[in-house]
């Protein structure tokens, strides 16, 4: 039992921290995800690991994706103006100059369309009220955010 514990928490260690390497390429690359894979790290990294789950839930780079997402506050202005003004100029460019495929520009169109629509439905974040410090000193048992994982 104990050998499965271990397997259970390496596996869950790796998957948190490939995660966490493709929500970090998707804050370049426009058509990964950077918040669900943050956020399926977090998951992985309470599961098995209180000093990967604490430090990246307070990075300073991470942790406020982490926290406003899953506290339902939303996502900055700035944040969705840039991510979907990327998502449209990296797929025009790619539609109009590098694929020659019809049906593959479409589908691009389409993918681009969907991730646009996705960042604009979330609600739209004051900065009064981003997420700076919630529950960082607070012992990883104590802290409220646990269950909405």
């Amino acid at each position: 039992m104990v050998r499965v514990n271990y397997l259970k928490k390496v596996f869950l260690i790796i998957s948190g921290s490939l995660s966490l390497g493709i929500g970090i390429l998707g804050i370049f690359l426009p058509l990964i995800p950077t918040t669900p894979m943050l956020l399926l790290a977090a998951a992985c990294y309470i599961r098995s690991s209180e000093r990967l789950y604490n430090w990246l839930i307070t990075n300073k780079y991470f942790g406020p994706y982490i926290r406003n997402y899953r506290e339902g506050k939303g996502i900055l202005l700035k944040a969705k103006v840039i991510g979907v003004s990327t998502i449209w100029i990296s797929m025009l460019y790619t539609i109009f100059f590098v694929v020659p495929l019809l049906f593959v520009k479409l589908l691009l169109a389409l993918i681009a369309a969907y991730f646009s629509w996705f960042i604009l439905k979330q609600k739209t974040l004051d900065k009064a009220q981003v997420s700076i410090h919630t529950n960082i000193n607070k012992p990883i048992s104590e802290q409220t955010h646990i269950n909405k994982i």
